[in-house]
């Protein structure tokens, strides 16, 4: 069976990563097993990178690159270029990477639980989709999102 392939952002990744009885630490079993296959890019790691190391999390420089290790391996990387694709006005700047590697990596959903994110979905070319949602449409399931 091929992976679906996602792009999945900070929050949701750090949930996945941090909160192993949380909602979305189904995610992080779904790259392991090989059900996923994330798409990063240079832009959306440094991020994830940058949020792992917020004061209030508390995880040390082997911590991070723990969480790291059992995320990146799982990963495809892809190269956003200089001149990256147009997407829709948003408003968090930190937002605009996974919006352009979700388009660039011609991805099968950008799963986010961002609620700047998810009022794009009208507007962007790419599946948007809550964690649960996708999480549906992993199972085949059906239904409005929350």
């Amino acid at each position: 069976m091929t992976p679906v392939r996602p792009v999945l952002d900070t929050n949701v990744l750090v949930s996945s990563l941090l909160f192993p009885s949380g909602a979305v630490s189904w995610m992080r079993g779904a790259w392991r097993q090989g059900s996923i296959c994330p798409l990063v890019s240079r832009e959306t790691t440094a991020e994830l990178i940058r949020v792992l190391a917020y004061p209030k999390f508390a995880l040390n420089s082997d911590d991070q690159r723990d969480l790291l290790d059992d995320y990146l391996p799982y990963c495809e990387s892809i190269e956003v270029p200089v001149a990256p694709p147009a997407i829709p006005d948003c408003r968090d700047p930190f937002d605009r990477p996974f919006l352009q590697a979700a388009l660039v990596g011609r991805v099968d959903a950008l799963v986010s639980g961002d609620a700047d994110i998810l009022a794009l979905a009208d507007a962007f070319a790419v599946p948007i989709l809550s964690p649960s949602a996708f999480r549906r449409r992993l199972s085949g399931g059906e239904g409005p999102d929350e």
